[in-house]
């Protein structure tokens, strides 16, 4: 509690807008929820957001792609991060309130990252089902092998592959090793 409430004020002090940032994202059985972080980007960013409720439903795949691709989700020099952000983003710190979606039943500590609506594109239709099966987590197989650093198609593979070999151990395996990537802040944005 004494990290969330000094992390709140040193946002408050660093830049204007709300401690917390809240985002659509697609949880399981591909039922859309929100997300909860804390904010590390500046507010007066108008770039779309990667949610489809206000976009035109009959967009072609050409379309989409351009839509998807104005959708930045991993950049390490985005300039719309603030001093405190770029701080909380290495340390991981701005996923703590996360806690509170597992607590709501929107997500669980271990699972594929939760993508917003427009990802969707990312993938064939028998992985989006697929990666739905189950609960979208805080932390993952693909954060626990490279976060960052990896590509689309290894982030989309390690998520599948979680789904597979869903089991107790590599749950806990993956919380453990978790511990070890956010102490050496390894594949950070």
């Amino acid at each position: 509690m004494p990290i969330l409430i000094i992390v709140a004020v040193l946002i408050k002090i660093d830049s204007k807008g709300p401690v917390f940032f809240r985002q659509v994202r697609v949880g399981k059985n591909r039922i859309n929820f929100k997300i909860y972080k804390f904010r590390s980007m500046f507010t007066d960013t108008k770039r779309f957001a990667g949610d489809m409720s206000s976009v035109n439903k009959e967009l072609s795949k050409e379309e989409l792609m351009k839509l998807r691709g104005s959708f930045v989700t991993k950049n390490n020099a985005d300039s719309r991060i603030t001093k405190v952000g770029k701080f909380i983003r290495k340390t991981s710190i701005d996923e703590l309130p996360q806690l509170l979606n597992v607590l709501l039943g929107d997500m669980s500590l271990v699972g594929p990252r939760p993508d917003t609506p427009i990802q969707e594109i990312d993938y064939t239709s028998e992985q989006w089902v697929k990666r739905s099966l189950v609960k979208p987590g805080i932390t993952g197989l693909a954060q626990i092998s490279g976060r960052s650093n990896l590509s689309l198609e290894e982030t989309i593979r390690l998520d599948l592959e979680y789904v597979d070999k869903y089991s107790l151990k590599l749950y806990l395996k993956i919380i453990f090793k978790t511990f070890s990537q956010v102490i050496l802040a390894k594949g950070t944005n």
